[in-house]
């Protein structure tokens, strides 16, 4: 073990000042976060092994094991919220196949063991083909039967229209009025919640690894249909559908990667990405949120 770990400033930034949701805090989490790290180094017997990394919210330490052989491997913390409730679950249910592996796990403190992936590297310095054909390939690794505990694709379609009402006027009456629509007949699918789905799978949330060539992290997993996870890689690496000479062209094309590599039904992926930027302006009602989700919903109406 060492001693106390130095929690990076700007990781704080980017959790101080949220409101709780189902947990504590961000300046509460915040202020209990050194010792959590240090407690779970000891119960684990870990030792650091390298500078900490961070998304938005979660700290990631490497460290190694003085207990097991476990090899060089990353102790993640996550601030509390619904989005992350789930995660260990998956991980746990794809055993590493497609995945990071989960080496050890307490849920009581957001907190899990996994092997250590190569953090340096993911999908975004790839070329844009590429990565999503690595996208549509790993959603085909980590497709697999849903299980009872997981969220339900069907149970967010029915909030559809609730969401896109609450934010009247922020997209064309057109386009609010046909995702909703498009939600309700996609969930009419019977085996629209059959399948276990990782619906964050973008271009930075695939790493490098030893072991495969590249594997997925920090899902938010959903029982699902593989065609709702198609949007993600979408609305990231925005700036170069923007740039393309033909936006529409390049969008679709992204979708017909992906699916292709995932045996996807493009229609339906097409489809639930309407629902999903349609859902994303709501939430999110910016200029630039808004124009990117009007852009990307004009490029996948029906039709070639």
């Amino acid at each position: 073990m060492t001693g106390e770990v130095a929690i990076p400033e700007q990781f704080t930034r980017l959790v101080r000042g949220r409101p709780a949701e189902g947990g504590p805090d961000g300046d509460t989490w915040l202020d209990a976060l050194p010792g959590l790290v240090e407690e779970l180094l000891a119960r684990w017997e870990l030792t650091t092994d390298g500078p900490i990394r961070y998304g938005r919210c979660a700290l990631v330490v490497p460290v190694i094991s003085a207990a097991d052989p476990l090899g060089p491997a990353a102790l993640k913390i996550t601030w509390p919220h619904a989005e992350a409730a789930q995660e260990h679950l998956a991980l746990r249910y794809w055993a590493g196949n497609g995945a990071v592996r989960l080496l050890n796990a307490d849920p009581h403190r957001w907190a899990m063991l996994l092997e250590r992936l190569h953090g340096d590297r993911d999908l975004i310095g790839e070329p844009i083909d590429d990565a999503c054909t690595v996208i549509g390939g790993l959603l085909a690794d980590l497709d697999r039967p849903a299980r009872p505990q997981f969220d339900r694709l069907s149970d967010f379609a029915a909030r559809v229209p609730g969401i896109l009402t609450s934010a009247p006027g922020v997209l064309p009456r057109r386009f609010s009025e046909q995702a909703a629509a498009l939600a309700r007949d996609l969930a009419a699918d019977p085996a629209v919640d059959a399948r276990l789905v990782h619906t964050d799978l973008h271009y930075e949330n695939v790493l490098a690894a030893d072991r495969a060539p590249w594997l997925a992290i920090d899902p938010k997993p959903m029982a699902a249909e593989p065609a709702f996870a198609v949007a993600p890689a979408l609305w990231n690496r925005w700036d170069e559908a923007v740039a393309d000479f033909d936006v529409r062209w390049h969008l679709r094309r992204r979708v017909e990667l992906i699916c292709a590599a995932g045996s996807i039904d493009e229609d339906r992926a097409r489809a639930w990405t309407i629902v999903r930027e349609a859902c994303n302006a709501a939430w999110e009602p910016t200029t630039a949120r808004v124009g990117a989700a009007v852009t990307t919903i004009k490029a996948m109406q029906p039709g070639p």
